[in-house]
């Protein structure tokens, strides 16, 4: 499982697979947050697999699917939001390439954190979020919109 540690209170990483859940449980996280919509590949567990594991392993779970279609809505950030802050410790999200979940971290912290700050963190955990600090900005400055 490819991952990447973003700070003390989020890791995202590559799809994983329900034998990874106690691995994730034993290195300290408390809670996954699922970005991914089921069926995007044919390989790709089912959701409800991975939330399974999770029950067993005593870790919480959330799932908040990006679409291609949808893309991110303010109803997605504002509930990776809550999963990040009710979680009680670290979080391991993850997508195809954790490309959609360090964007949602983002997008999210962006009401509390400079936007260089979330671009050179995520740069730091070797994801390219220069393209967003406006979007990041317009949050900061505005709020999210909805």
């Amino acid at each position: 499982m490819q991952s990447a540690r973003v700070d003390d209170t989020l890791t995202v990483s590559f799809q994983i697979q329900p034998e990874d859940v106690a691995a994730i449980r034993d290195a300290g996280f408390v809670a996954i947050i699922n970005n991914r919509p089921d069926g995007e590949a044919p390989d790709q567990p089912d959701g409800a697999e991975i939330a399974r594991a999770a029950a067993e392993a005593g870790l919480a779970y959330t799932a908040l699917p990006v679409t291609g279609r949808e893309g991110i809505t303010p109803d997605t950030i504002r509930a990776f939001h809550e999963a990040l802050e009710t979680a009680g410790g670290p979080v391991f999200a993850f997508c195809r390439t954790g490309t959609r979940s360090i964007n949602l971290w983002a997008l999210s912290q962006a009401g509390d954190r400079d936007a260089a700050e979330l671009v050179r963190m995520a740069g730091d955990a070797g994801y390219d979020l220069s393209g967003l600090a406006p979007a990041l900005r317009q949050i900061s400055d505005h709020g999210l919109p909805g």
